[in-house]
C-alpha cells in the first residue's frame, strides 16, 4: 500500500478487512455489496482471494467479518440519527454504498496515511458519496480529536450513531476506556454506539497466517466491555455471532462466543 507517509501496522489491517469485503461482494448471494473493496486491494497490489480460508482462526474471523459488516450496516441505518461517526474508519465505504436518508452526515476519522490512500483510490474511481461525508485525519489516542470533530460540524447536543468496528481489540484497556469516555462526552441521550464484545486475547489460538494481525491485539476492555458501558451511562444489548448466522442464513465454521454490542446513551449518563 503506497502512501506519502508510511502506514502504522495497525492501519494495514484495514486492507485485510477490505479483502474480506471484496471476497463477500464477489459471491453470487452476498450479504452486502462493497463495490470499492476490490479496488483497494488492486491499488495495494494484493491479489484477491479466489476462495475463503478453510479451518482455524482465519475461517472464523472471515465469517465474523462478513456477518458483522451486514449487522452494522443494518443497525446504522436503523439508528435514525443524521450524524454518524465512523471511528478508525479505515477503508470503510459506508458513506458511499449505503442508502442513507437525505441529509445524513457521515464523519470518518482515522490516521492521515490510510485516509490519503483511501481518497486516492476513491477519487480515481470517481466515487460519489451517498451522504454528506466529512473525512477527518485524527489520532484517536490523542486528546484533540473531539474538538476537531465538533469544529467540523458535529453537534453533540443532537443524537448520533457511532461505529467502532474491529477497533478496541487493538487498544490497551486504559486506551479503550479513554476513547469510550470521550465518545460518551459527545453522545447526546438516545445516541447509539456499535462495537464488538471484547475477547480474552491471552487465549487466542495461534495461527501463523494471522500472526501479523494477532500480534497487534491488546485486548481493549476484553469480555468486560458490555459491563463497562452499562456502568458508564449506556444501556446495552448483545447480539451473538450465532444469532446473526441464523438471521442471515450463513453457516459458521464452528461454535463462537463472539458478540456485537449496541449501546444506547441514557439521559443523564
Amino acid at each position: 500500500m503506497t502512501t506519502s507517509e508510511p502506514l502504522r501496522p495497525v492501519s494495514r489491517t484495514a486492507l485485510s478487512v477490505a479483502l474480506v469485503r471484496a471476497y463477500e461482494s464477489a459471491r453470487p448471494d452476498p450479504l452486502f455489496d462493497d463495490p470499492y473493496a476490490a479496488a483497494f486491494a488492486a491499488a495495494a497490489d494484493v491479489p484477491l482471494p479466489a476462495e475463503g480460508p478453510t479451518g482455524g482462526l482465519a475461517e472464523a474471523l472471515v465469517a465474523q467479518g462478513i456477518l458483522r459488516t451486514r449487522f452494522y450496516d443494518d443497525r446504522l441505518l436503523a439508528a435514525g440519527a443524521d450524524q454518524v461517526v465512523l471511528l478508525a474508519a479505515g477503508l470503510d465505504t459506508r458513506a458511499h454504498r449505503l442508502d442513507w436518508p437525505a441529509g445524513t452526515r457521515v464523519f470518518e476519522l482515522d490516521l492521515g496515511p490510510v485516509l490519503a490512500f483511501k481518497e486516492r483510490v476513491l477519487d480515481g474511481l470517481g466515487a460519489e458519496p451517498r451522504s454528506r461525508r466529512t473525512v477527518l485525519p485524527a489520532d484517536l489516542l490523542e486528546p484533540h480529536w473531539p474538538a476537531r470533530l465538533t469544529d467540523a460540524g458535529f453537534d453533540p447536543a443532537r443524537p448520533s450513531a457511532w461505529l467502532a468496528e474491529g477497533l478496541l481489540v487493538y487498544l490497551a484497556p486504559e486506551e479503550a476506556a479513554g476513547l469510550l469516555t470521550a465518545v460518551a462526552a459527545l453522545a447526546a441521550p438516545g445516541s447509539r454506539l456499535l462495537l464488538e464484545q471484547g475477547r480474552d486475547v491471552t487465549v487466542t489460538p495461534h495461527d501463523p497466517a494471522l500472526a501479523h494481525l494477532t500480534v497487534l491485539w491488546r485486548g481493549g476492555l476484553g469480555p468486560g466491555t458490555r459491563d463497562w458501558l452499562d456502568g458508564h451511562g449506556w444501556t446495552t444489548g448483545l447480539t451473538t455471532l450465532e444469532q446473526l448466522a441464523r438471521r442471515y442464513a450463513r453457516p459458521l465454521p464452528g461454535p463462537s462466543a463472539a458478540g456485537f454490542i449496541e449501546a444506547v446513551r441514557r439521559p443523564g449518563g
